[in-house]
């Protein structure tokens, strides 16, 4: 068992893959093996989390989950703990290997009760062992009050395997499965811990996910998982020092075209296209060009005088990476089909995604690009991602990793759905999460930088998929690193990059 390193790359495995992984371990290894396991590993993280506690509070459910719940607590009774089980189990139709961990339990003398117990502190713990991978359904009667009992105990909270009704797959509430629903989050566990068993799941890294399961620790209970992953956790990129022996021209030219000026609507949006383009400054591209449109022009950005302004016409899109959208308004239409063309290595953000879900013809042309073996990375958040897709916000929302695969898979190209945990997706290849990143990056002008970024590293000669992936991950950890006590401004951020 280790606490989780977002460091490292982890493969992840869906509802469907966990379950044949344990069907086979339990073929293959004494009953009730896995679970006396898992209670082991459940009671050695409680007694490291919560060394003085006066009362552990079980809450079991009735499947298996629950089950592992009963063998931790005979474990932690015979550590001398003091556990206190609330169990929701009929023994009559309780699973096998639940019902020995009763017996088990009820042998130790572990004391059971009817109700929460009153009175913890906050150096006791409770442990949500009600769903698990089984929360598949919204709580409801006496789960739902215990899982609210335990949201407002000042206790620390310990989940066991996912934080009852979170999707294991989505990272979504069991409730939030109808489109537009607003979940009722005093029905859901709020985790200050969550021990992921036998296998990672996506759903614990995007969407609600890093919210309900606060730091994340994991054990394979001694099982090696054989089968392939359904998604990857992204690590950090390896460092890689440039040679001495190289120019800017090693480094590739990044393009940015957007920044629409205030002539046509009086919207003026030059300042996207400027983060952008500081962003693959920073990121490391050997030079990098700005076109801003319709009279967004301006000679020279005193703050960037490294930028290099340029009229759109004077662009030599085939040997330049772009990337095109940021802050473009309705002015990036009239040069998107020249950009979708020529363009070797090609960022799409913001104004153009809108641009290109509205216009049958540029969507033909996006299409053409896989065709002709031009790479494409669409940065879409998600309601980009929806107009895209014709659906809506929430239901890209209700299954991110499957919205980021489809829109991959249409389009032939690369999509970075972003979001708590983004979401990189390529056609034909398992989906990426990315764990990098906070809060702090919910201010204007961030996707702007993350575009650049992307337009930079893809400049560098990097694989799409690869690009995509290592400047999310640096964009999310240069938010990670941010001083608690300063605010964070996409300006700032794109300072902060590194080649």
């Amino acid at each position: 068992m280790h606490r989780l390193s977002h460091a490292h790359r982890h493969p992840l495995h869906d509802q469907a893959a966990t379950r044949a992984i344990e069907q086979a371990a339990a073929a293959a290894l004494p009953p009730q093996a896995l679970m006396q396991r898992a209670g082991l590993a459940v009671a050695r993280l409680a007694l490291a989390l919560a060394p003085h506690a006066r009362r552990i509070w079980i809450a079991c459910g009735p499947g298996n989950n629950g089950g592992d719940g009963l063998e931790a607590a005979m474990q932690l009774q015979r550590r001398g703990a003091y556990p206190i089980v609330t169990w929701l189990g009929d023994e009559a139709r309780a699973p096998a290997d639940a019902r020995a961990a009763l017996a088990r339990a009820r042998e130790a003398g572990v004391a059971f009760a009817d109700e929460p117990p009153s009175g913890l502190g906050p150096q006791d713990l409770c442990i949500d062992a009600l769903l698990g991978l089984g929360g598949a359904r919204p709580p409801e009667g006496r789960m739902a009050s215990w899982i609210a009992a335990m949201n407002l105990c000042p206790a620390p909270t310990l989940a066991v395997d996912l934080p009852s009704g979170l999707a294991a797959d989505t990272g979504n509430y069991a409730a939030d499965r109808t489109p537009g629903h607003v979940e009722k989050t005093a029905d859901q566990v709020r985790a200050q811990h969550t021990l992921s068993l036998l296998t990672l799941k996506p759903g614990l890294f995007t969407a609600h996910g890093r919210d309900a399961c606060g730091t994340l620790w994991f054990d394979d209970l001694g099982v090696a998982a054989h089968a392939p992953p359904s998604a990857w956790l992204a690590g950090a990129p390896l460092p890689c020092a440039r040679p001495h022996a190289s120019h800017k021209g090693s480094f590739g030219d990044v393009a940015v075209i957007g920044g629409e000026g205030l002539a046509a609507r009086g919207l003026g949006m030059s300042g996207a296209a400027l983060l952008a383009a500081s962003a693959a400054l920073h990121g490391g591209a050997g030079r990098v060009l700005v076109s801003l449109l319709d009279g967004g022009a301006m000679a020279l950005d005193c703050a960037q005088p490294e930028l290099m302004l340029r009229r759109f016409e004077a662009l030599d899109l085939s040997r330049l990476t772009v990337a095109c959208g940021c802050g473009g308004g309705e002015a990036v239409r009239a040069v998107l089909p020249a950009v979708l063309s020529r363009s070797p290595r090609l960022v799409l953000d913001a104004d153009a995604l809108n641009a290109i879900a509205a216009d049958p013809q540029l969507q033909t042309l996006l299409d053409r690009r896989a065709a002709r073996g031009l790479a494409s990375v669409l940065t879409p958040h998600p309601l980009e991602a929806a107009r895209l897709l014709g659906c809506s916000a929430a239901e890209v929302q209700a299954d991110r990793l499957a919205a980021a695969r489809r829109l991959a898979q249409r389009h032939g190209c690369v999509v970075v759905l972003k979001g708590s945990g983004t979401v990189i997706a390529a056609p034909d290849e398992p989906p990426v999460i990315n764990p990098s990143g906070n809060a702090r990056l919910a201010t204007a002008g961030t996707g702007d930088v993350l575009a650049g970024l992307i337009g930079a590293r893809l400049a560098s000669g990097l694989p799409t998929l690869a690009a995509a992936c290592e400047a999310v991950y640096q964009h999310g950890a240069a938010a990670d690193a941010w001083p608690i006590d300063r605010a964070l401004t996409a300006g700032a951020l794109a300072r902060r990059l590194r080649a």
